[in-house]
């Protein structure tokens, strides 16, 4: 008898070849240059995490609390980006271009001013926030968080930027231009990573200031190629400073409901972290350490969810549920087969990447541990619960998503994380089952809903 999760994927219906928009080698073009990019993306992550360890274990812990409210931020900017992204691929699949380079400005103005507010925030009120959540850490850690929070602030507003613009594309199913500005982005921050620590020993400053310098560089670029050679989703200063309400809702209708999805997801992952501030230094520095392995053990997943939301995005602005479902088999299909070789070869290196950390023998037996149980987990229950989440998102069913991921984070991943991880006594290694209990919830709730087929009942525009 099969598992119920190849039951429920296998192929179950053909398509005409007049109605099958993504053959398999766009398919592969589309996707292969996301994966590269996230790689990237993570790469410098942990390469950010490795050269700070050689500023000593206080610097990696600051550095690791600080990560978890950048990464709420980064997720609300991804939010807004993911709703213009979801907006503006329908336009493409029924090819209104008016509207599409209409969508495609008004989505830089509200990241833009995102980023801009945020900004300010952490400017004005960052110390009071971050002695509320870590002011229980040592003090070394501390102070090394703070100043770090603080310099990252400076680069949220072309974050902000790039990500509406790199949705832009992603959307219209370009996903190159992305990858080559992702390179030559990465390839500075590296550069300036060696640089700052190594060269000029400039601790948290030294990986700060090459992603400020790096994050600029991009939106920049990003920026020029969407207003030169966007495309039907060129977008024009008419476009960008100006309010058009419709468009704002029609965009705000899938970015809300996934922010604030995204937004308590992170501020669970914050709560938890506060939680692991009481674990002692040597526990969060190997959380800290883990997360970045994490990252690059669900890279297939991660860089599928994008691909979900151009392929049904399209499929249902052109009016083809049929093709929304078809193409939500098959990229489920293939997220299942790329996870679970690529958790299996990562799960085998990442003893030898461990080795180029400066790090505890306790550290890295506590990091062993998680990177272990995340790369299983990881490629048994992720492909349903984040990209598959994603093209539901895409056919306009939001709410729906949001419940779910908030049932299973902010509900079970929570409660689970002070019963392992407090009362059973089990550290870290607690919170990381706890993560594994929220993903089989959702991965649960997504399948059923997905199976119901209401997901396609939706519409965006």
């Amino acid at each position: 008898m099969k598992p119920i999760v190849l039951k429920l994927i296998e192929p179950r219906m053909t398509l005409d070849d007049s109605r099958k928009r993504f053959g398999n080698r766009m398919l592969v073009g589309l996707i292969v240059p996301i994966i590269v990019e996230q790689f990237l993306l993570l790469l410098v992550g942990m390469a950010d995490t490795l050269m700070i360890s050689y500023a000593g274990e206080a610097a990696v812990s600051g550095v690791s609390l600080v990560n978890q409210l950048n990464m709420l931020f980064i997720m609300i900017f991804s939010a807004v980006a993911a709703g213009g992204s979801v907006v503006a691929s329908q336009y493409a699949g029924c090819r209104d271009e008016k509207n599409g380079r209409l969508a495609s400005g008004q989505l830089v103005m509200i990241s833009a001013l995102a980023g801009i507010l945020i900004t300010a925030f952490i400017l004005i009120l960052g110390h009071p926030v971050f002695s509320l959540l870590f002011g229980n850490v040592e003090a070394d850690v501390f102070e090394e968080g703070m100043l770090y929070l603080r310099l990252s602030a400076y680069s949220y507003i072309a974050l902000a930027v790039y990500n509406a613009a790199a949705g832009l594309f992603r959307a219209m199913g370009r996903t190159r231009e992305i990858m080559y500005v992702s390179i030559i982005m990465n390839v500075i921050n590296v550069a300036g990573n060696a640089i700052g620590v190594f060269g000029l020993h400039a601790g948290v400053r030294g990986v700060a200031y090459p992603s400020l310098i790096s994050r600029v560089f991009a939106a920049v670029v990003m920026m020029w190629l969407l207003c030169t050679r966007g495309g039907m989703m060129t977008a024009a200063a008419r476009n960008i400073f100006t309010w058009n309400g419709t468009m704002i809702r029609r965009i705000l209708h899938i970015a809300v409901p996934n922010g604030l999805e995204n937004g308590l997801f992170q501020l669970a992952k914050v709560a938890l972290t506060s939680i692991i501030a009481l674990f002692g230094t040597i526990q969060i520095a190997a959380y800290g350490v883990a997360q970045s392995f994490w990252g690059m053990g669900a890279l297939f997943s991660i860089a599928m969810g994008p691909a979900f939301i151009t392929v049904i995005g399209q499929s249902m602005g052109a009016g083809d549920k049929d093709a929304a479902e078809y193409y939500s088999r098959k990229l489920l299909r293939m997220t299942y087969l790329g996870g679970v070789v690529w958790n299996l070869a990562y799960l085998v290196l990442s003893p030898l990447f461990l080795k180029l950390y400066d790090l505890s023998t306790e550290t890295v037996r506590l990091v062993l541990i998680m990177i272990v149980l995340h790369c299983i987990f990881n490629a048994m229950l992720a492909p349903p619960a984040f990209p598959l989440s994603s093209g539901l998102r895409a056919a306009g069913d939001v709410r729906y998503t949001m419940v779910a991921s908030i049932v299973a984070t902010v509900v079970c991943r929570v409660a689970f994380s002070v019963l392992f991880g407090i009362f059973m006594h089990m550290g870290v290694v607690g919170i990381t089952l706890a993560m594994v209990v929220d993903w089989a919830v959702k991965t649960m709730l997504i399948l059923v809903r997905w199976k119901s087929g209401k997901w396609k009942e939706y519409r965006v525009i």
